[in-house]
């Protein structure tokens, strides 16, 4: 099923503890949420050039989103009032095990912490040009990021220390991580064509895919017990097991290149993907 989105280019998506998808329109400075079975409400940032990214739900019964072009984190309520914050360069966000949202500061190469009122820490990770990017809770009470160009997974545990683990293919360049449903942790990796999995102790897995020129992006743990992920290079969603078992399912047509990138477990259960081509995608398997 395809929800178009009327003059927006959908980027990141996150379920909300309001059972609403939210979602953030990229190029048009605009945050969505939407019901599903109901229209979306479409909500304008000011000002509107932030190119709002990732977006995540707090442990504060609000929203939490990236600007990265706009160098802010934003807070955004079910009623739409919006609150920023000013930080270079943020990509990925989520919540932590301590109540806060972690975010990453792609251009700076430093991981954040927000607190829900606007209090800020920052850690310095030590890969210099890493550009760390997606972040995500592990199980262990610390957060997990990937090091898009330092070829490695980070965890930064809550005092900021960090531990570096380096991944085994060059140029794997990882984007997307999640907490997986055995203990794990799981990455894509957008330059290789893979989906890796590290544990808490830092042994590393990593299973091609059967289309190395895909460009897998986002990745979430789903309602079945395993992973799925957008394959941005090849308007593909795929799903793999804890096991590594993998297969993959073509997006809907829209006349241009679908460009999935964020997606979610809806409060229906249903894979939920956003397409910057201007569409909500919902997976019927």
């Amino acid at each position: 099923m395809l929800i178009e989105i009327s003059d927006g280019a959908p980027y990141g998506i996150a379920t909300g503890p309001d059972g609403a998808l939210w979602f953030t329109l990229v190029h048009q400075g605009r945050v969505g949420r939407l019901v599903p079975g109901a229209e979306p409400v479409i909500h304008q940032l000011d000002p509107a050039d932030g190119g709002p990214t990732v977006i995540a739900p707090g442990a504060d019964g609000a929203m939490w989103f990236t600007e990265f072009q706009g160098g802010r984190v934003g807070r955004i309520t079910e009623a739409g009032q919006v609150t920023a914050f000013e930080a270079e360069s943020p990509y990925g966000i989520t919540a932590g095990p301590d109540g806060a949202m972690w975010f990453t500061r792609t251009r700076a190469d430093k991981i954040g912490r927000i607190a829900a009122d606007g209090a800020r820490t920052e850690f310095e990770i030590p890969v210099m040009g890493g550009m760390p990017s997606g972040i995500t809770a592990g199980p262990d009470d610390a957060l997990w990021f990937t090091l898009n160009q330092g070829n490695a997974i980070g965890r930064i545990a809550l005092s900021g220390a960090v531990t570096i683990h380096e991944l085994p293919t060059e140029g794997a360049a990882p984007v997307g991580i999640t907490a997986g449903p055995d203990g794990a942790l799981w990455f894509v990796e957008i330059g290789a064509g893979q989906i890796g999995r590290v544990d808490v102790s830092g042994k590393i897995i990593e299973y091609p895919l059967p289309d190395r020129a895909s460009r897998p992006h986002a990745i979430v743990a789903g309602a079945d017990g395993a992973l799925w992920f957008t394959e941005w290079g090849a308007n593909r969603v795929g799903r793999i097991t804890t096991e590594g078992a993998i297969e993959e399912y073509d997006l809907p047509s829209l006349g241009v290149p679908a460009e999935p990138h964020g997606l979610t477990v809806g409060p229906d259960g249903a894979i939920w993907v956003a397409l910057e081509a201007g569409a909500l995608a919902r997976l019927d398997r």
